[in-house]
């Protein structure tokens, strides 16, 4: 134990050495420092351990459920909770506690593969604009307008209509409605960095334009981004809920929550355990990722009012 005890605070000692050795313990060092701010803020760890909670169930789906929430039995139609049935069953019989927990991996899937869309595209356009400005600035911000100027959810409905129902293409026509913001905010730190000393530095000494854009503007965008890309996820679910709910997200038997809630509005008087579950999952959910996103701006932002 005491050996424990002195590994540790070995480790705390080299973390908060006050002149790191080299970049890999200045890195760490930060990074500790970002965790000691954001812990401290209790509201930013209910929001951590609501998300953590949601990928656990997502992860262990297979464990924590009976079956993949694709079970009908009709003869059990529409029983209130009970301890066979937690969260009681749907129209069809089918356990919605098991759907509610197969759903969040749905949820996590619309959640992970915007992510990976609406970053790279905003950041691009973003950095893209700012740093070469003109004609390239002039053009890529009208584009932005343009998605700018449509509510999210009727461009979303204006794809999926195009592109047809279907999870991979609510996807793609919500990273299509969300990528704007993220270049507007990537242009606006490009602006702000592009006069920089390193900047002007790193292209004195000969580095292309790619190279400033890749190497040294985009990483220093990189957490505003982050921080904006959690504080939308809320959006982002309530967006892909809505597609679901008109039936132009994912299909059945796939459980949705967006889709349970449309399947069950009609009995939200006499049986309401069938629509609320699932509102109320998109609603811890969303209220998660808003709890997140408000602890990593004030650590990622220092200009935040939060900040440390």
């Amino acid at each position: 134990m005491s050996e424990h005890t002195q590994t540790s605070s070995s480790v705390v000692s080299w973390l908060l050495a006050d002149s790191p050795d080299n970049a890999f313990q200045a890195r760490c060092q930060r990074a500790y420092i970002s965790w000691l701010s954001f812990k401290s803020n209790p509201i930013a760890m209910l929001g951590f351990f609501i998300v953590l909670f949601l990928c656990l169930v997502a992860l262990f789906a297979p464990l924590l459920t009976s079956g993949d929430g694709t079970t009908q039995e009709l003869s059990n139609r529409l029983a209130p909770p009970s301890a066979e049935h937690w969260f009681g069953t749907d129209e069809l019989g089918r356990d919605i506690y098991d759907r509610i927990v197969w759903g969040s991996r749905v949820t996590l899937y619309i959640i992970f593969l915007v992510s990976i869309i609406v970053m790279p595209i905003g950041l691009i356009i973003g950095t893209t604009a700012g740093l070469f400005g003109g004609v390239v600035d002039a053009t890529l911000m009208r584009i932005t307008d343009i998605f700018l100027a449509f509510p999210r959810l009727i461009l979303a409905l204006a794809f999926v209509a195009v592109l047809g129902p279907g999870l991979e293409n609510a996807v793609l026509a919500i990273a299509l409605t969300t990528w704007s913001p993220y270049a507007r905010l990537a242009r606006a730190e490009t602006l702000t960095l592009r006069n920089s000393e390193y900047i002007l530095a790193a292209q004195i000494m000969g580095a292309s334009r790619i190279r400033v854009l890749l190497a040294h503007i985009m990483p220093m965008c990189m957490s505003s981004t982050i921080v904006r890309l959690t504080l939308d996820m809320a959006g982002i679910i309530l967006t892909a809920a809505g597609l679901g709910f008109l039936g132009l997200g994912a299909q059945p038997p796939l459980a949705e929550w967006g889709a349970m809630i449309a399947s069950g509005r009609d009995y939200l008087l006499d049986q309401w355990w069938v629509p609320t579950i699932p509102g109320i999952a998109i609603l811890v959910v969303s209220l998660g990722f808003n709890l997140l996103g408000d602890g990593l701006r004030d650590v990622l932002d220092p200009r935040s009012s939060g900040g440390h």
